[in-house]
């Protein structure tokens, strides 16, 4: 088993205490600093006691002129693990900002308030708290990232969460990408992410897996690593609207039109043509440099998927995956320049 499925594994099995490094959240939002002034942050995933997500908003709370700070988290899961807490209860903090004026807030300082409930996002209690946020920071549980994020769609959020880059394809996921409501964070490209575990899953993995491929140390701790990790987020940012430079010209050998559908074949995402016009078919890391201004997203297809728009298939073809002289193509974003170069 790939050390993503076995971390995925754990997290299905509720062991959804999978900590993100501080170093990656750094990294991430020191790029939407504007966003954050005057607003209520909500990390509805966190326990503060050991959240890297409130360490950071918490030690910048004046410095990104934030309004509040909310953090639940999920009843306490073997939560001594991490640190000497073993209250069975689910916890949330609020914290604006008043409490020790003169140093950097510590959780005892702010004070911790339990809930009635376990602390499920889902919940009635976590909902209200939901409510009050402008801006949703978080790493969701992996098993319910579909319903984490309609979730958020449904009481109009903006946020910036961490999911795998597999999400992409949902289809759940795809039309909110396509019709802009979502969209990639500012890293763009899905990179290797650590992660603290519980000691229990960290001890399955030295078990049975290899030390640099599925987990590293580091100072004595076990940290499963994660592939292919992305920020997803609704945060408008710059890098999203830099244009890819073009440079290839079409020509009919170099792209084939697909036997089923009114588009051509653009095997790599740096051969997109600069003098078409029509559909393009491109892997999805298309999606590491999409900008909406250059290109407009039609829809997206694959082998067992979702099939593509009706109006683009050709009435022999019975696929739903793009073929090519009888062959079938990996999965697809068909896509179409907005204006000429």
């Amino acid at each position: 088993m790939s050390a993503n499925r076995n971390l995925h594994k754990a997290k299905s099995n509720k062991k959804d205490e999978f900590y993100t490094q501080l170093v990656d959240i750094e990294n991430e939002l020191r790029h939407y600093s504007d966003h954050f002034r005057g607003k209520v942050v909500y990390c509805n995933c966190d326990d503060p006691r050991v959240s890297n997500f409130f360490h950071y908003f918490a030690y910048n709370f004046r410095v990104l002129g934030l309004k509040k700070l909310i953090t639940t988290c999920y009843k306490n899961q073997q939560m001594n693990m991490f640190s000497q807490h073993d209250a069975e209860k689910a916890i949330w903090l609020e914290y604006d900002g008043t409490e020790n004026e003169t140093g950097v807030p510590s959780v005892e300082d702010i004070g911790i308030h339990y809930l009635e409930g376990d602390g499920d996002f889902r919940s009635e209690e976590c909902i209200e708290l939901l409510k009050q946020a402008d801006i949703v920071v978080t790493n969701p549980p992996f098993s319910l990232f579909r319903e984490y994020v309609a979730q958020l769609i449904e009481y109009d959020k903006k946020f910036l969460i961490i999911g795998h880059q597999n999400a992409i394809t949902y289809k759940e996921i795809f039309p909110l990408i396509k019709d802009n409501k979502l969209w990639l964070g500012h890293a763009q490209k899905a990179v290797t992410m650590l992660f603290d575990v519980p000691t229990e899953f960290a001890d399955e993995i030295v078990a049975t897996r290899k030390e640099g491929s599925s987990y590293v140390v580091v100072d004595g701790r076990v940290k499963s690593k994660m592939r292919n990790a992305k920020w997803f987020t609704n945060l408008d940012h710059n890098k999203r609207h830099e244009d890819q430079i073009l440079y290839k010209k079409y020509t009919p050998e170099e792209y084939p039109h697909y036997d089923n559908y009114d588009a051509i074949e653009v095997s790599k995402v740096a051969h997109i043509p600069k003098d078409w016009d029509g559909a393009m078919g491109v892997p999805i890391t298309f999606l590491d440099k999409h900008n909406p201004d250059q290109f407009e997203i039609i829809w997206t297809t694959d082998r067992g998927g979702d099939g593509m728009l009706e109006e683009m298939k050709r009435p022999h073809s019975r696929y739903d995956a793009p073929v090519i002289q009888g062959q079938g193509k990996y999965k697809r974003i068909f896509i179409r320049r907005r204006r000429g170069e």
